[in-house]
């Protein structure tokens, strides 16, 4: 259930969470060739807890909110798919509630394209970065930030225990217009 807020970006309440992280084939984990930050943490909860694929330890914020996230990119890279894990069960007030989805070239020109509500979730949240009209399926951006706005129970900081971002893979064979999928029309795809 997707409604238009005032600003024009799609906001969405999403409930459930998968406790195993599902993604398709044809997109691949992009945060390994960007720089992350956040804007606070505690000692030994910081952004190193939110890459290491340990879904026991977490980035506590320590501060004031929004909580941020920065995904920072040194070219260009096209975004697809944002997905957090994030559990209600052990964290309570601590669990996000409503999170911000930003893109932009920069801290200077971040625009805000997705407002996501979380109901009480436990396992892995995705966020579709897709647009309203069909062909806009991923952000071509520098940079991303996630702002988590409020949390469950008006907590103050906030737990989060792994965020991912997902892009399209690129065509394996280059200066191919289109991708073949059987192995006869890929083994004539190219002119010796």
């Amino acid at each position: 259930m997707a409604t238009e807020s005032s600003e024009g970006e799609e906001e969405a309440k999403l409930t459930g969470g998968n406790k195993v992280l599902m993604v398709d084939d044809d997109l691949r984990e992009m945060g390994k060739k960007a720089a992350w930050s956040v804007s606070s943490c505690k000692p030994g909860n910081g952004v190193s807890s939110l890459r290491d694929d340990n879904l026991d330890t977490y980035w506590q914020s320590d501060g004031a909110q929004p909580h941020l996230v920065n995904v920072q990119f040194q070219k260009k890279v096209k975004l697809q798919l944002v997905v957090l894990y994030v559990d209600f069960k052990l964290d309570e007030s601590y669990t996000p509630c409503k999170i911000s989805i930003r893109a932009g070239d920069g801290f200077h020109n971040l625009k805000e394209i997705k407002v996501v509500e979380l109901d009480k979730q436990t396992g892995w949240v995705s966020i579709s970065l897709s647009g309203n009209d069909p062909r806009e399926t991923f952000v071509n951006t520098f940079m991303l930030q996630i702002a988590v706005l409020s949390n469950h129970i008006n907590g103050r900081d906030t737990h989060v225990r792994q965020i991912k971002v997902y892009g399209p893979r690129p065509n394996p064979i280059p200066h191919q217009a289109f991708q073949f999928t059987s192995m006869e029309f890929i083994t004539y795809a190219s002119v010796r």
